[in-house]
């Protein structure tokens, strides 16, 4: 028995103000721009046009048509079983990295885009969806350099970027050749960045992310699930690592030391509330000159940025001048 139709409110609560995906999706203009959308577009039980978003293909066709109809992204795909991140909240931190970057800088102004080639942005585990540089670059004109321990993923994102010419010259692929590093090998000694961003595995182990797919299938379909289905997809180094996020989190920030006059600001994706006490921690004990926590609201998701640099004022107004 199909229930009664919902009334949505327009617009979705939570996302930046810039962020494009703030408003519910128009199926219809996403077919339009993208016909092969349209097999996975059906009615649900409140006659609603949506997709299965536990079907795997539906939610990598959906990414598929709004790269194309927001960012003029014509060809993008992904190996199988690699991790197909939901855009809204990727683009997400763009936006609220581009406000961390505009705070205290009297020359620019929020409702005015940057300077985008004279911004260059380092992304710690691009993967092979290269969403980030992706929306980086088209969003704001920003020039990235995108970083993987996966040759596969680095392939695919190459590929993606010859296949699509509005990337031509703004994205650098380069392979991390040693897991222990973040930005050893990658940073030059006389290379700077203006903000890096990463979204770490958010697991500690295999069998944690195991379970916690199961708790989200199960809460979203009100059935005992036992076998969980990776909808969004996800290689072992994109999901889990040793030690979980804040493990992943704390050992970039004792690495980022070595770099302190090589970036502006770093930051990286928490997903976890109970993680900050610990990373705040080690900013502590790394003397980070200046902390910063961002809260992002994506739909039902509730995550945050955390930034740090090491740039006394002195500095950071210097390195703010270079932008004007």
């Amino acid at each position: 028995m199909l229930s009664k139709k919902k009334i949505h409110p327009t617009e979705k609560s939570g996302f930046h103000p810039r962020n494009k995906h703030g408003v519910r999706y128009d199926f219809k203009q996403l077919i339009a721009t993208c016909p092969e959308l349209a097999p996975f577009v059906k009615l649900n039980n409140y006659q609603d046009e949506s997709i299965d978003f536990f079907d795997p293909e539906a939610v990598k066709m959906l990414n598929k048509a709004l790269l194309k109809h927001y960012y003029d992204i014509e060809n993008w795909d992904i190996p199988k079983n690699y991790l197909c991140p939901p855009i809204p909240g990727r683009a997400d931190y763009i936006h609220h990295v581009a406000d961390l970057l505009l705070s205290d800088n009297p020359g620019f102004q929020k409702d005015k885009l940057f300077p985008g080639n004279k911004i260059r942005c380092l992304d710690i585990g691009v993967g092979a969806n290269c969403i980030y540089p992706i929306i980086g670059s088209i969003e704001y004109g920003w020039e990235f350099v995108a970083v993987d321990i996966d040759v596969a993923a680095l392939e695919s994102a190459q590929k993606i970027i010859e296949q699509n010419p509005i990337l031509t010259g703004k994205i650098e692929l380069e392979l991390q050749e040693n897991k222990r590093h973040f930005f050893e090998g990658i940073i030059g000694e006389d290379e700077h960045f203006d903000i890096t961003i990463c979204n770490p595995p958010f697991h500690s182990s295999a069998e944690e992310a195991q379970a916690g797919t199961l708790r989200k299938l199960r809460s979203l379909t009100h059935k005992n699930v036992s076998k969980p289905t990776l909808n969004f997809g996800g290689q072992s180094n994109e999901l889990w690592c040793e030690g979980g996020e804040e493990k992943f989190v704390s050992d970039m920030i004792w690495e980022s030391r070595r770099f302190a006059t090589n970036c502006f600001w770093f930051t990286a994706l928490v997903s976890k509330q109970a993680s900050l006490k610990a990373i705040y921690n080690i900013l502590k004990k790394v003397e980070a000159q200046e902390v910063k926590t961002i809260t992002m609201n994506t739909g039902n998701k509730t995550s945050r940025i955390v930034a740090w640099t090491f740039l006394k004022p002195g500095l950071q107004k210097k390195w703010k001048a270079s932008w004007n």
